[in-house]
């Protein structure tokens, strides 16, 4: 689920007839000043951080001139909570509170509707104030196709013992409610806490809101980055996981960096799993060696190898990893070898000079295992490949014997690249070059004429490569089909061609963004 900060989850509820208190979101000093300035009354700077109590931790303070307001947002912004740095504070009105209550809207997954939820006490969490107060909570599923109707409300309001005109009010707000989190599709909508004022006015204090994963992208208006459940903004290299994500559906790739500003020496590892609870195991096996988690990766799904690729890249430019390990499902039905080739093709352009295990169980794991081990000898790294019947702590124990024995190996040849299109002996006429779906195919056809194996054309996916008169590889389909998906990007014409052939073929897969961060990738091509 995605989250929206308080502020912008106020911004929705006034959209839909909630009264909010005055105020707006601040990223410096001086705008907090004038958003004060401007209230013209004792304000709240609250830190704009996705963590509960944060009154009690210093993160909400009150200011009664536009200058404390300004020394307040000053002492919040660029805080570190819980490891979350505070880029945000929001600047609003106090508000003189006679009551508060809890509202909210949840969609309940066992019960497959919505679910409405109001208390008359409020302020602690809904959960602590069932416990304490259980007749003070009242909950009420909604039929989706006919939404959460007048006398429900009512009735979810006077079921806590509030009648008369609170009673009309209360209902009415919760109405407004449920229509926001519809708006908005919403997997939860919170108000807490929902504040009766002095001037008898119903006014959201605070309020909670998460955007279902899969509506994101029919609302831009929300803002949202990126579609995932993080308890704080997303990283730069997140960022560009996810662009790669949303423009490529072939499997998926999630990813989430867990450290930032390590060296090597640290322990830190860079995770690379398949397939969810299969993951989750193999990382358990790392932290049982005594290591830490750099990353957490999924690419499962049967992702294209090109998309595997990109998943490396992008853990390779997390910072100083001691250590690159994958391991996931043990009985994948996608065809490992696809991302063997991907591995390969990161780790080969990285020059990776830290011990690499990777365990690849599934269908095709002898063939993904030759491959990956294909890499000893033409990058400085140890590179083990593994089968499903062995398991992740073994593999784990594996990688952890190899950085205890890296100070004492000797270091590794650098393999010399390849004969690529942009060596001095390739002319721009030999270089036969088509567009696949997310990069570009080249094949330097002077290597070519020299290859016995001819292996890119038996080793092509969809079988759309072909011998011309000369004897050279070209498409027997035309440039669109490739580019429009014909093309699988399996890299079998760049790693089987490095492996078998000439090493003629190369297939440039650009990640956007990724450019600016290559100092982080070779980092850590330095001893540590």
């Amino acid at each position: 689920m995605a989250r929206l900060h308080e502020y912008q989850g106020k911004q929705q509820l006034s959209q839909g007839g909630i009264m909010i208190p005055r105020g707006a979101a601040a990223n410096t000093a001086e705008a907090a000043y004038a958003i004060a300035a401007e209230i013209g009354r004792p304000v709240m700077v609250k830190a704009q951080v996705w963590v509960t109590g944060r009154a009690g931790i210093g993160a909400i303070r009150k200011a009664a001139t536009p200058e404390e307001a300004a020394l307040a947002a000053e002492a919040l912004l660029g805080q570190r909570i819980k490891n979350l740095t505070i880029s945000e504070v929001l600047v609003e009105e106090q508000i003189q509170i006679a009551h508060e209550f809890y509202a909210g809207v949840i969609v309940d997954d066992r019960a497959q509707a919505p679910l409405v939820i109001f208390s008359s006490v409020g302020g602690t969490g809904i959960e602590e104030i069932a416990v304490a107060h259980p007749d003070k909570v009242a909950r009420s599923h909604v039929n989706i196709e006919r939404g959460l109707l007048d006398y429900q409300a009512r009735d979810l309001v006077r079921r806590t013992g509030i009648g008369g005109k609170l009673q009309s009010q209360l209902s009415e707000l919760l109405v407004k409610l449920y229509q926001v989190a519809r708006t908005c599709e919403a997997r939860s909508a919170e108000i807490n806490p929902l504040v009766l004022t002095t001037e008898d006015k119903l006014v959201a204090a605070d309020c909670r809101i998460t955007v279902d994963d899969y509506a994101v992208f029919r609302h831009p208006e929300l803002g949202i980055e990126i579609a995932r459940e993080y308890d704080r903004p997303p990283t730069a290299l997140e960022k560009i996981a996810y662009a790669i994500e949303a423009q490529d559906y072939r499997g998926t790739f999630y990813f989430i960096q867990m450290a930032e500003d390590f060296a090597h020496g640290e322990g830190y590892i860079g995770f690379h799993g398949a397939g969810g609870g299969g993951s989750m195991m193999s990382m358990d096996a790392l932290l049982r060696q005594g290591f830490k988690v750099a990353t957490f990766v999924d690419t499962s799904g049967n992702p294209p190898a090109s998309k595997v690729y990109r998943a490396a890249k992008i853990v390779l430019a997390v910072g100083p990893i001691d250590g690159y390990f994958g391991s996931g499902s043990g009985v994948a039905s996608q065809e490992q070898f696809y991302s063997a080739r991907g591995l390969f093709k990161a780790f080969l352009e990285a020059q990776l000079d830290v011990p690499i295990v990777v365990r690849l169980g599934g269908n095709g794991e002898d063939r993904a295992v030759e491959i990956l081990e294909g890499l000893n000898g033409r990058i400085p790294a140890p590179v083990e490949g593994y089968k499903k019947d062995d398991s992740p702590d073994f593999c784990a124990q594996r990688l952890a014997t190899l950085i205890s024995e890296k100070a004492e190996r000797r270091e590794g040849e650098k393999a010399e690249r390849q004969a690529r299109d942009e060596d001095a002996g390739s002319s721009p006429e030999s270089l036969y070059t088509f567009a696949s779906p997310t990069g570009t195919v080249t094949l330097n056809h002077a290597l070519c004429a020299t290859c016995t194996s001819k292996v890119c054309i038996e080793a092509c996916a969809r079988h759309i490569l072909s011998l011309n008169a000369e004897g050279l590889p070209v498409l027997n389909i035309t440039p669109e089909e490739a580019k429009k998906g014909r093309c699988v990007e399996c890299l079998a014409c760049e790693v089987d061609c490095l492996l078998y052939g000439a090493g003629g073929g190369r297939v440039n897969l650009p990640i956007e963004g990724l450019a600016s961060l290559q100092p982080q990738v070779k980092s850590q091509q330095v001893e540590g």
